[in-house]
């Protein structure tokens, strides 16, 4: 039986490019970055490659690109550096690594979205206090897909004098990053996301922000980041930013189409369907959709035995038992939270695939019904 993935929002696969980038640096020039001889003059040179290679991914500067060991590290580096000396605003749509990190400080204020999944400026204004010295919204809604407003909610931050940081995980390789137009001070982003190893993030820290580190030690990454660099890793990560560069924008435009498919043949074959967030900017690969009178862990669980590979979710919440708080979050009811499965589209993904998981949804969602005494 074929299998076709499409779940690439919670991860990708490494591509081929990727690992042969990446293959003498763990054998070839294994050199500790740090080292002043040859060896490690050999990987300095790597790490700085693969910094100005994520730095043009994103439209800034190589000094402004802190290596992480991924998107949670980046955020939470971001939220307690500036957590610790004042009041930190958020949204209730974030990922947990937002969230999480958030519910450890003193003073945070979680403002709402609306049913798109978007924020309100207006919320914005309302929640910034004197104390306050950092706002974070992200950037991409790694559930929905929805796209929100950064560079508006930088200039309100700005305004005041507050700093704005952006989980921006999912966003790259999906629409194009320009950090610098957007106004963002501090920027999250995630090798693995977009085609490169697990293990290894960045943190975009604009040029004169001075943010205190997370982690203590020796004087790597600007002083920012202790603990020996991940050369490896960074280069991975280098070259998966060097292909977005080179492709991206086709390739956007590729899944686009691809989505746009997916979505109006289920819409078209299963009665009492719902795209989440459809009435909000998206990103081009994810589709959030909601089937009324079923609950999604048995469709999930269907569809994996047909050989389609699609989530519930953050696979960082996988195994919960209580229903999405991004779909909360929207205005959903928890039976509508628990009847959606979001489906994100990938470079494996093909036309012809796109049409088999919409007739194997249509079957699957007719039989669940069927078991389903409420739903008629």
């Amino acid at each position: 039986m074929s299998r076709y993935y499409f779940d690439h929002n919670a991860t990708t696969p490494v591509s081929p490019e990727v690992l042969q980038a990446m293959a003498p640096a763990w054998s070839e020039v294994f050199g500790n970055a740090s080292s002043i001889h040859t060896f490690g003059q050999q990987a300095r040179k790597l790490l700085d490659d693969a910094r100005r290679d994520v730095a043009a991914m994103i439209g800034s500067s190589a000094k402004e690109v802190v290596f992480t060991s991924g998107g949670t590290e980046s955020d939470n580096t971001a939220i307690f550096g500036f957590g610790k000396l004042g009041h930190v605003i958020t949204t209730s749509a974030e990922h947990p690594a937002i969230l999480q990190a958030a519910s450890q400080l003193p003073w945070v204020s979680v403002i709402p979205v609306d049913r798109n999944g978007l924020v309100n400026l207006d919320d914005v204004r309302r929640a910034i206090r004197p104390r306050t010295k950092l706002i974070s919204v992200m950037h991409v809604n790694n559930e929905l897909g929805v796209i929100q407003p950064i560079a508006d909610i930088a200039k309100i931050a700005h305004d005041e004098g507050i700093l704005f940081h952006s989980d921006g995980v999912q966003a790259p390789g999906k629409i194009p990053i320009d950090v610098k137009k957007l106004g963002v001070d501090l920027y999250s982003i995630s090798a693995h996301k977009i085609y490169g190893p697990k293990g290894v993030g960045a943190l975009y820290v604009r040029k004169d922000t001075e943010l205190p580190p997370l982690m203590y030690g020796g004087p790597h990454e600007n002083k920012l980041r202790a603990g020996t660099e991940n050369v490896p890793g960074a280069v991975g990560f280098g070259r998966a930013a060097k292909w977005i560069v080179e492709n991206g924008v086709a390739e956007a435009a590729r899944l686009g189409a691809l989505r746009d498919r997916l979505e109006q043949g289920i819409l078209d074959r299963v009665p009492d369907a719902h795209v989440n967030g459809a009435g909000a900017p998206r990103v081009p690969n994810t589709s959030n959709i909601r089937f009324d009178g079923i609950d999604s862990e048995p469709l999930l669980i269907a569809l994996d035995l047909r050989g389609f590979a699609v989530s519930s979710g953050s696979a960082c919440s996988s195994g919960a038992t209580e229903p999405s708080h991004v779909l909360a979050a929207i205005g959903l009811t928890r039976e509508q939270a628990k009847s959606s499965i979001r489906i994100s589209l990938g470079r494996s993904n093909t036309v012809e695939q796109v049409d088999a998981l919409i007739e194997a949804v249509g079957h699957v969602v007719a039989h669940l019904r069927k078991l389903a005494p409420a739903y008629a």
